[in-house]
């Protein structure tokens, strides 16, 4: 089952999809790229938002706006958390993970990463029972020191990729570096809109190797929401 474990469909929700008709046409670009299974992962950034629930139920009307109108029409609904002082503390954090599994996407800041968000990372994990998923880590390479990007990489969590990594050989090789130290790898669009930053899962699908593609799919299962670790991708794939 095709996954895109990061994406901005939700209309209004953020900086993604404005209005139910973009949102759409982008839900029929991800149908026609093969996606079978969406994860809605609207921005929350704690500082912005006036409460939690108030957050929680634009989401939902979001997505009623497009749930009887969207081409696929298993979405799960999540959010993309920003990593901030103290956003482990908030209470009903876990609501934001992604709905019915155990997982929950994390963004970190764009700076040199520091010692508390590693703290923020493990309190969320073992406050809350949850498994982090660091969005876009390969988007990174380009703020931490080398020493603070191990740092990152140590973390017990979950490494999301962009479909567009396989552009980019520093970030190419991260994933393969990954992929071969048996780290937990999923695959999003990030997708925004049908233009600059349209559903690209025919880049990931024409790039990946299919055992690697099919690893992040089944990270949660249709079921059970059960956890696989992949093998190794193909070198040569990747």
């Amino acid at each position: 089952m095709l996954t895109d474990y990061h994406c901005h469909i939700l209309p209004g929700m953020d900086d993604g999809a404005f209005d139910v008709d973009t949102s759409l046409s982008m839900i029929e670009i991800m149908k026609e790229q093969g996606v079978e299974r969406i994860i809605a992962t609207p921005h929350f950034y704690a500082h912005e938002e006036r409460s939690l629930t108030e957050y929680l139920i634009r989401r939902e009307i979001a997505y009623e706006s497009i749930a009887d109108l969207a081409a696929v029409p298993d979405i799960m609904l999540g959010a993309e958390v920003a990593v901030e002082h103290g956003i482990s503390m908030i209470h009903g954090i876990d609501r934001l993970a992604v709905e019915d599994t155990g997982f929950i996407l994390l963004e970190l800041p764009f700076r040199d990463f520091e010692d508390w968000m590693s703290e923020e990372i493990n309190a969320i994990a073992s406050d809350h029972g949850l498994t982090v998923i660091l969005a876009h880590v390969h988007r990174y390479l380009a703020y931490y020191t080398p020493e603070n990007f191990e740092k990152l990489l140590e973390t017990d969590a979950v490494f999301q990729f962009n479909n567009e990594v396989f552009l980019m050989d520093r970030e190419r090789e991260l994933l393969r570096q990954l992929a071969e130290n048996k780290k937990r790898i999923v695959f999003g669009s990030d997708a925004h809109n049908t233009g600059t930053r349209r559903p690209n899962w025919d880049m990931l699908l024409e790039k990946c190797d299919p055992e690697m593609i099919e690893a992040s799919n089944d990270l949660i299962a249709p079921a059970d929401n059960t956890i696989e670790v992949f093998t190794a991708c193909d070198t040569a794939s990747v």
